[in-house]
């Protein structure tokens, strides 16, 4: 099962999120689910990157993503940064709905100073 942590600040915005495990929905190679996930999340780092210039400190590896949003001093490049992440949130929810026995979503609340 691929289980995916969404973790929040006290503003609700995300600010880091793991993905770990795999779907086991058909064969290596053939596992839409995992596909789906996959890209889903890969692409959300990639278009931080890309669209707002920020690079997100990611860690990636076979069944492993974590991400961390990164930081701008540009109250703007935050706010698009929290909305590329939104959507991914909403693209992954998706995924959950149709393949809910392959893949969850959790999220959690960090308190402020840890």
């Amino acid at each position: 099962m691929i289980a995916i942590t969404i973790v929040r600040n006290d503003k609700r915005a995300i600010i880091r999120f793991t993905v770990t495990g795999h779907a086991f929905y058909n064969d290596p190679g053939k596992d839409i689910v995992c596909a789906g996930v996959s890209a889903v999340a890969i692409g959300a780092v990639n278009a931080i990157e890309k669209l707002t210039g920020l690079v997100p400190h990611a860690v990636s590896k076979s069944g492993l993503l974590k991400a961390e949003a990164p930081l701008s001093a540009d109250p703007l490049r935050n706010d698009q940064v929290q909305l590329l992440l939104e959507g991914m949130v909403a693209a992954l929810e998706s995924i959950v709905e149709s393949y809910g026995k392959y893949v969850t979503i959790k999220e959690t609340f960090e308190k402020k100073g840890g």
